[in-house]
């Protein structure tokens, strides 16, 4: 096998869940291959440096082996190597994620009995 679709490879190697999200993504140009953007058509080689953008971060991986099958994801992880720099700066930024306060989603109409109180032991009344 010389080249594999890079919905078909994105989707191996477990970066997206389905293929037509894959699909997506590159159309949208969240999916660089050796510097140029990639549509999904394009074929992907072995050493080829692939450059993913999706929820889970920015990924820079050098393809290892081709495959058209999506299997477990210790299977899917041997498709690429990731790049040190790569791995560095989603470590960082999911520290920096961990680190940020987290604020519940304002809620809808009155406050209930118990959010008045809360609110009355935030203000020092009780």
């Amino acid at each position: 096998m010389t080249g594999v679709r890079m919905d078909k490879w994105l989707w191996a190697a477990r970066f997206f869940k389905t293929r037509s999200l894959a699909r997506r993504a590159c159309d949208l140009g969240r999916i660089e291959c050796n510097g140029q953007g990639a549509k999904a058509a394009r074929e992907v080689r072995a050493g080829d440096r692939v450059h993913v953008k999706n929820d889970s971060g920015d990924f820079q991986v050098e393809v290892l082996i081709l495959s058209e099958m999506r299997g477990p994801a210790a299977v899917a992880h041997t498709l690429y190597r990731e790049t040190d720099a790569s791995r560095e700066l989603r470590l960082k930024l999911a520290e920096e994620r961990k680190a940020m306060p987290h604020f519940e989603a304002a809620r809808e109409g009155k406050p209930s009995k118990r959010d008045r109180r809360e609110i009355g032991r935030l203000r020092g009344r009780m």
